[in-house]
């Protein structure tokens, strides 16, 4: 599927948009409860098809009880499964989580690399972990897309793809780098408070005469 061509009006639109964004989400960032980057990352794997909020009553006594990157590659599978359960899925997130932190040990010392092909190449890494971990980590530039930034994407006209990555490769075209991060933390905090699935509040939307998808436009 072919990108489609950017128009400077649409590149004006999303900038429009941006900062109704920073408006409405002043505070806007990563909700997964974290003091690092690998934190960060165990959380991000914990948090697929499971909610910031669970995953946030599931991590800080984790946290404590394993502090060493050390300690998760040590963890027995059973007991990580049984840490974890509560997030579901918890057979996969384990074994993900166990073997990242066994990888980070043998191939970085511990620590994890801070570029995003390398970062894919983790166990429990996708595009959309990896980018989180360079947005809210590492404080590089990056395009989350998840569920949320996929369906106000849509609504908002930039793109008709439900593919994660032609999605991100659309949005960096359509932004400058150095606002990929404020986008992804706005978009996300706006379809998850704002631009819900089945009631987007389009009458409390800051940015709705830019939205094609806005009630009675649709």
């Amino acid at each position: 599927m072919p990108l489609k061509k950017v128009s400077p009006s649409e590149k004006k639109r999303a900038q429009r948009i941006l900062r109704g964004f920073r408006v409405m989400y002043p505070e806007a960032q990563c909700e997964l409860i974290h003091a690092n980057s690998f934190q960060l990352a165990v959380a991000a794997i914990l948090s697929a098809q499971c909610t910031d909020k669970r995953v946030n009553q599931v991590t800080p006594p984790l946290f404590k009880k394993y502090p060493r990157v050390e300690d998760w590659a040590a963890i027995p599978q059973a007991t990580l499964e049984k840490d974890i359960h509560s997030t579901g899925f918890f057979r996969n997130k384990a074994a993900n989580i166990r073997g990242l932190a066994r990888e980070l040990l043998e191939r970085f010392n511990g620590e994890l690399p801070q570029d995003l092909e390398t970062l894919i190449t983790l166990p429990g890494i996708g595009r959309k972990t990896a980018n989180v971990l360079l947005i809210s980590a590492f404080g590089r530039p990056g395009i989350t897309v998840d569920t949320h930034c996929r369906r106000v994407t849509q609504r908002l006209g930039f793109t008709k793809s439900v593919n994660p990555e032609h999605i991100e490769t659309e949005l960096k075209v359509l932004l400058p780098e150095k606002d990929w991060g404020d986008w992804s933390h706005g978009i996300v905090f706006h379809g998850r408070y704002c631009c819900k699935a089945r009631t987007p509040a389009c009458d409390q939307c800051r940015i709705a005469a830019d939205c094609p998808s806005r009630k009675g436009q649709a």
